[in-house]
């Protein structure tokens, strides 16, 4: 269906208008809307009597995939280092991060559903081409960082189970776009399926963690109260700081405003009222799956190393050396790389559906699957190689590092625009943000954006 809109005072062939106004979007004259990942858009029907259980059902796994970026390789390495340093004392961090991604992911949600647009096709009606095309290269990049996040987890994971040199193990993981590939063929309930069956791998193994590590109860408990030392404490405010910044991944609102249209909701306003609050119920539960898996890494940390006088362990590759030893089970650090090979090759699911909704999104270009996962793995894989080869381990990890500083600087160009859409009442109507939500949400904003900002600085000038 063609989409013709025109301006007041032109004429109805749109001659000499760039742009035009409809219920608060500006869209191109004569442009074919086409609705998001295509033909996966409402692929999945959703039963409209019954028991809630299969709606809820009908709902489940958008918030699953989401929840990937949440628990990615990039996380690892902060929840590590705090736990060691400070014990159970930033556990409050880690809550505090993850109630602000599950306001931010509820409206990507509500974008989604109620107007139609992911958040992509939705700054594409709003913004100028110039606009547009910043917005899209600034996301470009930190999809390239994530995927280098990934490519550089995997690798270690692949070291620490098989011996294999980083060097090959970035290298090997190129093999995943096939693997990619096989199940965006089979259904997006497949790709859905697979993604939930790597992080019930993921879960279970830090539960076997934790209780091998027999935290106490009630230092965990004191360790998600709020604690003055985070703020006072210059060292524990800079971790505090990478943890927050490493937890809200911008990708993953492009994401989610995306798949949560892949369910046949009736595009009423009651069907849409339901599907939020369905989608919504989705996205929670799964985030209060990675707030277990960050917390469960620091609590290990805490109790493994911080509690034997061990407070110098910031890195993956010293936890796995460390953590059989002085546990005295020989599985513990087994466990710990197969949850992080799961979630490293989860992560490439979640990084391939974010590209392609990105850039069909915002140029309304789109490129074979295949092609579009090489290129993008390609080029998080040389910069892999390339620093293993001439900087070693330690290396990888500085790289590790300055991807989440890349993920740091876009978060504005995505958190921004959503919290203006889903607040202009003539891109919402009834629908638009309550007067709190929206307050709420600013403060989200202002204080993530305020803590990267603070988080660039201290890396580039070495604070």
């Amino acid at each position: 269906m063609r989409n013709i809109v025109v301006e007041k005072g032109m004429s109805a062939d749109g001659a000499g208008a760039a742009s035009a106004e409809q219920g608060g979007w500006r869209v191109a004259p004569d442009e074919e809307r086409r609705p998001s990942l295509g033909t996966m858009n409402a692929s999945i029907p959703v039963p409209k009597t019954g028991l809630w259980v299969r709606r809820f059902l009908a709902f489940l796994g958008p918030g699953y995939m989401v929840s990937v970026g949440y628990m990615d390789p990039g996380n690892w390495a902060t929840d590590i280092a705090g736990g060691s340093k400070f014990g159970y004392t930033l556990l409050s961090v880690i809550l505090l991060s993850n109630l602000m991604a599950i306001v931010l992911q509820a409206l990507a949600a509500r974008l989604g559903i109620v107007t139609g647009r992911d958040l992509a096709q939705a700054c594409r009606d709003h913004y100028s081409r110039p606009v547009n095309l910043m917005l899209w290269f600034a996301c470009e990049l930190a999809i390239i960082a994530c995927d280098l996040a990934e490519v550089i987890g995997t690798a270690i994971a692949l070291n620490l189970l098989f011996g294999i040199p980083l060097v090959y193990g970035a290298i090997i993981t190129a093999v995943d776009v096939f693997l990619v590939l096989m199940l965006m063929q089979r259904g997006f309930r497949t790709l859905e399926a697979f993604v939930i069956g790597l992080l019930i791998v993921i879960f279970g193994c830090f539960i076997i963690q934790i209780i091998l590590a027999a935290p106490a109860i009630h230092d965990i408990v004191g360790g998600f109260l709020p604690q003055a030392k985070v703020v006072t404490n210059p060292e524990a405010l800079y971790i505090a700081i990478g943890i927050i910044g490493a937890t809200v991944m911008p990708h993953n609102l492009y994401l989610h405003s995306s798949i949560v249209q892949t369910r046949a909701y009736e595009r009423t306003e009651e069907g849409k009222r339901s599907a939020i609050r369905w989608a919504v119920t989705d996205s929670t539960i799964a985030l209060m799956l990675a707030l277990f898996v960050n917390a469960a890494i620091l609590i290990t940390a805490a109790t493994v190393f911080h509690q034997n006088g061990r407070t110098d362990v910031e890195e993956i590759e010293q936890a796995y050396q460390l953590l059989s030893p002085m546990l005295g089970v020989g599985i513990a650090s087994t466990l710990l790389a197969v949850a992080l090979l799961a979630s490293g090759v989860n992560s490439t699911v979640t990084a391939t559906l974010a590209g392609q909704i990105v850039m069909e999104g915002f140029l309304h270009l789109r490129i074979p699957d295949w092609a579009r996962r090489l290129i993008t793995r390609g080029i998080a894989i040389v910069p892999v190689v390339a620093v293993t080869a001439l900087y070693g381990d330690q290396g990888t990890n500085k790289l590790l590092v300055l991807s989440q500083v890349i993920l740091s600087m876009q978060l504005p160009f995505a958190i921004i625009p959503l919290v203006r859409f889903v607040s202009d009442k003539r891109k919402m109507g009834a629908f638009v943000t309550p007067i709190w939500l929206t307050m709420l949400s600013w403060v989200i904003a202002g204080v993530i954006l305020v803590l990267d900002i603070k988080l660039l600085v201290d890396t580039f000038t070495g604070a």
